[in-house]
């Protein structure tokens, strides 16, 4: 039978190593995922994940269970990707590299009956959002990461980030309502690309 988080978390602050390591396993991916969308880099994804997991071990027995283990693990996640961004004195850059994309090695496995052309438009889509992302302020970015991507509700993402829930929804349909509009007007460039390169191959 499964042990829920609390009970691994108990276990593991009694002193069981293997508990803390069921624990890593169960949100190494959604914990690198955030990362990755957080600061659009591969390499230093992976350095997030593993210095959150190494804080989270270290505080471990401090932690009391006020708030759930994968919401204090994003905590930590967040708060180490916005120390890294301030000290580079950089913003967050949507790395697309070839083949697969890695929040998708993260997040879900691919659909096998997915087509080449279905594929095709998923990446397209997924490099558009991502472009629209990094250009939204960091709490609009944050709030949708949390609430669309990694599900959490309101009340979770305003404990994590210590704010009003009011501020989370307001950020979230702010948020939500530019990237939409942002979209858009990706798609229609994209379009009007298109069918100037079609109609030039005409002539």
């Amino acid at each position: 039978m499964t042990r829920t988080d609390e009970e691994l978390v108990a276990c593991a602050q009694a002193g069981d190593l293997d508990c803390f390591n069921q624990l890593v396993s169960r949100w190494e991916r959604p914990i690198y995922a955030l990362a990755y969308r957080t600061l659009g880099r591969e390499e230093e994804a992976r350095d997030m994940t593993q210095e959150a997991f190494l804080r989270a071990y270290r505080g471990l027995r401090a932690f009391k269970g006020e708030a759930k283990f994968s919401s204090w693990l994003y905590r930590i996640t967040l708060n180490l990707c916005r120390d890294w961004i301030r000290r580079e004195r950089r913003a967050p850059v949507v790395a697309v590299p070839e083949g697969v994309d890695p929040v998708d090695l993260a997040d879900s496995q691919m659909a096998p009956a997915e087509s080449v052309e279905e594929l095709v438009a998923r990446r397209e889509m997924s490099k558009a959002v991502a472009l629209a992302m990094a250009e939204l302020p960091e709490e609009q970015r944050t709030a949708i990461l949390l609430k669309e991507y990694h599900g959490l509700t309101f009340q979770e993402i305003a404990d994590m980030l210590g704010c009003p829930l009011s501020t989370v929804k307001t950020r979230l349909y702010q948020g939500l309502s530019v990237l939409r509009r942002r979209l858009e007007r990706q798609q229609a460039e994209a379009a009007a690309l298109r069918r100037a390169t079609w109609e030039a191959s005409k002539l």
